[in-house]
C-alpha cells in the first residue's frame, strides 16, 4: 500500500483511477494513531483492500493544522473519506479491522454518486468511537444562543463575561463535561477580568481551576508540566502525552496568577512546566523547543526520577513548529519577569530569533515548521501567534528591533490572509495546496486582532486597528455559536474599547536607569498594559512618532498615557507602578 502526500498527484490519481480517497490524519504523539497503524493498518486485508480501492493520504496533523481543521472529526486518529475533489464523502476515528473492511465496502459500493449511502453507519454497529476524543467543533454555523449585540461593543465584553462564568465546572474548575482542557485563553480572560471589575466569581473560576489542574492527575509531580488532558472531570485519568503549546500556555497562565494574586503554589507549577520544558524539549543546536513529548502510562506512573530513568523517557518529535515556539517565547518573557530569572529572557529571545532568521519570508510570511529545512509558508496560525510573541518581546526585552519585522507580518497578513468580509482565512501560497480552504478559526483571529490592535499603539499606525475592528466586527454575527471558546476574542474586543495603559520610557537602552523603570513597569499585575523602550538615538524614527521629549543626557523618564489621554511622568521606578494604576482606575 502507497501513502501518498497532500498534493496534487495524489488527487489526480484518484481521478484516474475513478476512485476516493482515504485522508489518515495522525498525530506522532497519539497512542491510539500508533495502535491503529500497528494492528489495523498493517492487517494484510486492509492493506489489500486499500491498495485496490483507494488512494490513500496520510497527515500529520500539527504539521498540517489547516487539513486537520477542515476534516478531523472529534479527535484523532481521524479517517476521513473524500471525493477525487477533496470534498468530505464521512469521516470515522479508530476502526478495528473489521469495522474498518465494512466502511470500505460501503463507499467503494456507493462512490461516487451515494453520498447519504457512504456517509451512513459512521456511528453504526461496528464503528468503534475513538477513545481520544476532544472538545466537539464549533463551527460558525451552529446556532447561536441568546441575543446578539447589534453592533461591537463593550456589550460584548459583558456578553463573553457572562457565558465563561456560567459554562464553568463548578466543582473541579475548568470548561467541559467529559474531557477536561484547561482553556489558557478563557483562564486569561476571567483573571483581566476580575482585574477590571473586581468580581470574586470571576477570581473563584481562575483560582478553582488552576489549584485542581495542579493537584490533578493531570500534572506530572515528577518531572514537571502537564499532560495534554484528563478524560475525567476532576483532572484525572490524563493522556499522557505532553505538547509544548499547551504547557506553554498553562506556564503564562500561572505565572499570571502568581502576579495577580500571590499565590505561593502557582509559582511552583510554573517553575515544574519550565523545568520540564528546558530538560525536555529544549533543542541546543536551534535554541528552540521541540513540539512534544509520546505518551508512556507505564513511564509517567513511575514516582521516582531514578525510576524513570531506568526506564527511559518517551521520545520526543523533533519539529520545531512557529506557532508553538511563539507561544513559549511569551510566556518565557512574562516567566522572566514574574520569577525574577533573566535567563528565561535570554532564552525566549534566543528562540524568537531562530524563528525570524530560518523560518520568516518577506513574500510567503511564517513558515509553520522545521525539520532541517522551512516548511509550509503563510498560515494564520503562525502569523498570529509570532505577531504577538515579537510584540512581547518588544514589550517586556525594551529592543525595538522586532518592530520591523512585525510590522511586516502583519502588513503580510493583512493583505494575504483577510478577506473583504473582514475574516482572517488560514490560506496560504504552499504550491503543493490543491487550493486554499479557506478556514477561520474564532481563537487565532482573536488572536491576530488583538496583536494588531497592540502593534498599532506602539507603531503609531492606525490602520492596523481599522484591520482589526473589521475582522471583530465580522465575527458579531456568530460569535455566540462558539460556547466557552470565545474568550480570546472577548478579549480582543475589549482592548478594541479600553486602551492599554501605554508606558513609554524614553532614555539610552544601555543605561541602568532606563532598565529599571522598564521592570518597575513591568513588576506589577496590570491589566492591560503596553511598556514600550524609546532610545531617541537608536529609535529615530520611533522616537519621532512619539512627539516626546528628549532627555538627552539626563535621567530616562517613563510617560504614563492612554489612548488620546497622558496622566504623568516620572524618572522614579518607585513612583511608576502607582502612577500606572492611578491611569488603569481612571478609566
Amino acid at each position: 500500500m502507497e501513502w501518498h502526500d497532500w498534493t496534487d498527484v495524489a488527487f489526480e490519481r484518484a481521478r484516474e483511477r475513478e476512485t476516493p480517497v482515504l485522508l489518515y490524519l495522525r498525530a506522532g504523539w497519539c497512542q491510539w494513531c500508533r495502535e491503529l497503524e500497528e494492528l489495523v493498518l498493517a492487517d494484510e486485508r486492509v492493506v489489500r483492500a486499500l491498495d485496490i480501492g483507494f488512494v490513500c493520504i496520510r497527515v500529520d496533523k500539527d504539521r498540517r493544522p489547516d487539513l486537520d481543521e477542515r476534516y478531523r472529526r472529534g479527535g484523532w486518529p481521524t479517517l476521513a473519506w473524500l471525493d477525487a475533489r477533496g470534498e468530505l464523502l464521512a469521516a470515522d476515528n479508530y476502526l478495528d479491522a473489521d469495522a474498518l473492511l465494512e466502511r470500505m465496502e460501503r463507499v467503494r459500493a456507493h462512490y461516487p454518486e451515494g453520498r447519504a449511502e457512504i456517509a451512513a453507519g459512521a456511528t453504526g454497529p461496528g464503528m468503534s468511537p475513538s477513545p481520544a476524543l476532544v472538545e466537539p467543533l464549533v463551527h460558525a454555523g451552529a446556532r447561536p444562543r441568546g441575543r446578539h449585540p447589534r453592533e461591537l461593543s463593550p456589550e460584548v465584553v459583558d456578553d463573553v463575561a457572562r457565558t465563561l462564568i456560567e459554562s464553568a465546572d463548578p466543582v473541579y474548575g475548568g470548561w467541559g463535561t467529559r474531557q477536561k482542557f484547561p482553556h489558557p485563553e478563557a483562564l486569561h480572560f476571567a483573571i483581566v477580568r476580575w482585574s477590571q471589575t473586581g468580581d470574586p466569581q470571576t477570581l473563584s473560576v481562575v483560582l478553582r481551576t488552576l489549584r485542581c489542574m495542579q493537584r490533578g492527575e493531570i500534572y506530572d509531580e515528577v518531572e514537571g508540566g502537564f499532560y495534554r488532558y484528563a478524560t475525567q472531570p476532576d483532572w484525572s485519568v490524563p493522556h499522557h502525552e505532553k505538547m509544548l503549546d499547551s504547557n506553554a500556555q498553562r506556564l503564562i497562565a500561572y505565572v499570571e496568577a502568581f502576579q495577580a494574586v500571590g499565590e505561593a503554589s502557582f509559582e511552583w507549577t510554573a517553575r515544574g512546566i519550565l523545568d520540564w520544558m528546558h530538560e525536555t524539549l529544549l533543542d541546543p543546536q536551534t535554541r528552540a523547543f521541540r513540539g512534544s513529548q509520546d505518551a508512556d502510562p507505564e513511564y509517567a506512573h513511575l514516582r521516582t526520577r531514578e525510576a524513570r530513568r531506568a526506564r527511559g523517557a518517551p521520545e520526543c518529535d523533533p519539529t520545531i513548529f512557529c506557532n508553538w515556539n511563539a507561544m513559549a517565547a511569551r510566556s518565557l518573557l512574562k516567566s522572566a519577569v514574574v520569577l525574577g530569572e533573566d535567563r528565561y529572557r535570554l532564552q525566549a529571545l534566543a528562540t524568537l530569533d531562530f524563528l525570524v532568521e530560518n523560518l520568516w519570508d518577506e513574500r510567503r510570511g511564517m513558515y509553520h515548521y522545521w525539520d532541517g529545512t522551512y516548511n509550509l509558508p503563510g498560515m494564520l496560525t503562525d502569523q498570529a501567534y509570532m505577531l504577538r510573541a515579537l510584540i512581547e518581546a518588544m514589550h517586556y526585552s525594551g529592543e525595538n528591533r522586532y518592530l520591523v519585522p512585525a510590522l511586516q507580518l502583519a502588513r503580510f497578513a493583512v493583505e494575504h490572509l483577510q478577506g473583504t468580509d473582514g475574516f482572517f482565512y488560514d490560506a496560504h501560497e504552499d504550491p503543493n495546496a490543491r487550493r486554499p480552504l479557506g478556514n477561520r478559526s474564532i481563537l487565532e483571529n482573536a488572536v491576530m486582532s488583538e496583536a494588531l490592535l497592540r502593534l498599532a499603539q506602539m507603531a503609531r499606525e492606525p490602520e492596523l486597528t481599522v484591520s482589526a475592528r473589521a475582522c471583530l466586527d465580522a465575527f458579531l454575527p456568530e460569535y455566540k455559536a462558539y460556547g466557552h471558546f470565545i474568550a480570546a476574542y472577548g478579549r480582543a474586543v475589549d482592548l478594541l474599547f479600553n486602551a492599554p495603559v501605554h508606558v513609554t520610557i524614553v532614555g539610552s537602552r544601555a543605561e541602568d536607569k532606563t532598565r529599571a523603570l522598564r521592570e518597575a513597569a513591568l513588576r506589577p499585575y496590570v491589566a492591560n498594559r503596553i511598556v514600550q523602550t524609546i532610545d531617541p538615538r537608536e529609535d529615530a524614527t520611533l522616537f519621532e512618532l512619539a512627539g516626546l521629549p528628549d532627555p538627552g543626557e539626563r535621567i530616562a523618564r517613563a510617560y504614563i498615557h492612554q489612548g488620546r489621554a497622558s496622566y504623568a511622568e516620572t524618572s522614579q521606578p518607585a513612583r511608576l507602578p502607582a502612577l500606572m494604576a492611578r491611569a488603569e482606575r481612571s478609566d
